[in-house]
């Protein structure tokens, strides 16, 4: 579709053949009709509907922040079972200026603190926020210590897969034709998860139209049961191509109600999962190069780490390098394997002894290159994340003295 767009609109040779007016016969307005057949979909995503029973009455603290998620999320939930579902009215109110927040981005603290301010008024059990057009969503759970905190981008894939893989395990609803699918700058803990599971896992780039390509060719051959990125966005049908909040805050929740179920918080299934699969952090490092000048230096740094990749990262040996521009893979011992992959991009990675993984790419729509760092390190109990957290962030410090960032 996104190519095909793009021809219609290199066919316009000048202003003049815009049609500013649409045509009313090529306009249907999509209404409650369409509606309910989505969120009649949606309700078939939940894997476990006896544990939302048990848990109806959960308190959920969810905002739009201003955007379209308030028309079918609280909807859905409530199709789901969930009757505990509180609003935050000043953010309910549908508006392209977003007047409570400075920016309506899930990945930021601030655009959830109405949100987590209900939270803590009402001791709520979870807060979920939609980005304004509902397909990506942030979430905050309280930790061991009864604070609010965020949880990221990849610990909330993470722990829709585990849930999404390790239910369909328990509830015998394997058919041994499963797969999920992850970007490449994903945290790589789910492939673990996934292999122990018995459950086939598939790499693809960042974007949603990669998840929906993988859907596609394997459709009819292979039951496709959910996939995500680290930038907030998963999708768990495959009714729908591209991420979708209202399927992804229904299963969070069920999430969050499976965990109390188990007499667990949702910070401390996260932990668990950390317990069992080891620790890893994450964190995407951005150098600014501006003007012309700075293209042309993001373009030597790429060239400088293709031509010369690191034999070690931060003490640790590079045992595998990935080049997504020649779409080759090259070990330590210097063998090269082909990289099967739909198209080339100007992606490097990089993959050493002790875990970590860099990936590094120059951004597509901002003057910089984007360094993404995933450390790896061992959790043995759940009183052990604070320092697993602290022990990984001076890891993520040296790996970017090493690098050079």
């Amino acid at each position: 579709h996104d190519t095909g767009i793009i021809d219609e609109v290199t066919k316009i040779s000048s202003a003049a053949e815009i049609k500013f007016k649409g045509n009313p016969a090529l306009i249907e307005i999509i209404g409650e009709n369409v509606d309910k057949l989505y969120l009649d979909a949606i309700k078939t995503v939940s894997i476990d509907p006896e544990v939302i029973k048990r848990h109806h009455d959960m308190k959920i603290v969810y905002t739009p922040i201003h955007g379209t998620g308030v028309m079918l999320i609280p909807r859905a939930l409530k199709m789901w079972g969930f009757t505990n579902i509180l609003d935050v009215p000043e953010q309910n109110v549908v508006n392209g200026d977003f007047p409570t927040v400075v920016s309506p981005n899930p990945e930021e603290p601030a655009a959830l603190s109405l949100a987590i301010e209900k939270a803590k008024a009402t001791d709520a059990d979870l807060v979920m926020a939609s980005d304004p057009d509902a397909d990506r969503v942030g979430i905050s759970c309280k930790n061991d210590k009864g604070e609010w905190v965020l949880v990221n981008g990849n610990q909330t894939c993470m722990m829709l897969l585990y849930y999404i893989l390790t239910q369909y395990k328990a509830l015998g609803k394997l058919k041994g034709n499963e797969f999920c699918v992850k970007t490449i700058v994903t945290t790589e803990l789910i492939k673990g998860i996934a292999a122990k599971n018995n459950i086939a896992m598939l790499d693809c780039y960042t974007g949603f139209k990669w998840i929906a390509r993988e859907i596609r060719l394997r459709e009819g051959k292979q039951k496709y049961i959910g996939g995500g990125e680290e930038s907030y966005g998963f999708l768990a049908e495959d009714f729908v191509r591209d991420k979708d909040a209202v399927s992804a805050c229904c299963l969070i929740a069920e999430i969050a109600a499976w965990a109390k179920d188990n007499g667990k918080t949702l910070f401390q299934l996260l932990q668990d999962i950390y317990v069992e699969y080891g620790f890893s952090k994450e964190k995407s490092i951005s150098v600014v190069k501006k003007g012309k000048s700075g293209a042309e230096e993001i373009k030597q740094m790429m060239d400088a780490f293709r031509r010369n990749p690191p034999k070690e990262i931060a003490g640790s040996k590079v045992i595998t390098w990935k080049d997504y521009q020649t779409l080759e893979q090259t070990d330590i011992q210097g063998k090269t394997t082909p990289l099967d992959m739909p198209e080339a991009s100007n992606v490097l990675q990089y993959f050493t002894e002790d875990g970590t993984k860099i990936s590094v790419r120059p951004s597509g729509t901002e003057p910089k290159i984007k360094f993404y760092v995933e450390v790896k390190g061992e959790m043995g109990c759940r009183n052990c994340y604070n320092s697993a957290n602290t022990d990984a962030d001076e890891k993520v410090k040296t790996v970017a003295k090493s690098l050079g960032i």
